[in-house]
């Protein structure tokens, strides 16, 4: 980050070129190193040109910045703590529903999802231009399948990116979550945890 030219307060703004995948991820691991100012660009590179904005192919020289990571600015979930959230709070499950349901499995050995887990595909947290619904409309979404602020909540996913997603779709609604950052492959890493197929909610 400081060869990115990162600084401790210094505003960063991370974008990709669809709908926030990957720069939710971004967001969320400097958001958990301690950086306050991250933004996310809604709809990414599309929005950017759509609106007219200027691109350019060259890169810039950059001057090295002087940011300090400090773990701990989010909170996290391991295999227990997504275990115990299932039963007692609401743990969603940001994988397309086809996966969440067990039909289809194409990076981990084994298909299905963590017992208790509602699902919850983070492809329904944009609208068709790749854009973030509104707060007012995630909130909707969300409290539908349970989470809501007067819950403790958290997300997971296959491997920790897409739930990264759900927490800053959670963020803007005004929900806090935890990240299973682990997500699916390192619950089934475990041979003796249960594994739950078929449907159970919010798909």
């Amino acid at each position: 980050m400081r060869r990115a030219g990162v600084r401790d307060d210094g505003l960063v703004v991370v974008y990709d070129d669809a709908d926030s995948t990957a720069a939710a991820r971004a967001w969320w691991t400097l958001r958990y190193f301690g950086h306050q100012r991250v933004r996310v660009l809604d709809g990414g590179h599309h929005a950017w040109v759509e609106a007219g904005r200027p691109v350019t192919t060259e890169s810039p020289k950059v001057a090295p910045g002087d940011f300090t990571a400090r773990p701990g600015g989010l909170p996290t979930l391991d295999a227990d703590g997504a275990a115990a959230l299932a039963k007692g709070g609401v743990l969603l499950d940001a994988r397309a529903p086809e996966r969440y349901r067990g039909e289809v499995e194409p990076i981990d050995p084994v298909a299905g999802h963590i017992p208790g887990a509602v699902s919850a595909p983070t492809t329904g947290n944009v609208g068709v231009d790749g854009r973030f619904l509104p707060a007012d409309l995630l909130r909707e979404r969300f409290a539908e399948l349970g989470a809501t602020d007067a819950a403790e909540v958290g997300a997971y996913c296959g491997s920790g990116v897409t739930a990264a997603h759900e927490i800053l779709a959670l963020t803007v609604a005004g929900v806090p979550a935890a990240l299973y950052v682990g997500s699916w492959s390192n619950w089934v890493a475990d041979g003796t945890r249960s594994v739950e197929t078929g449907d159970q909610a919010g798909s």
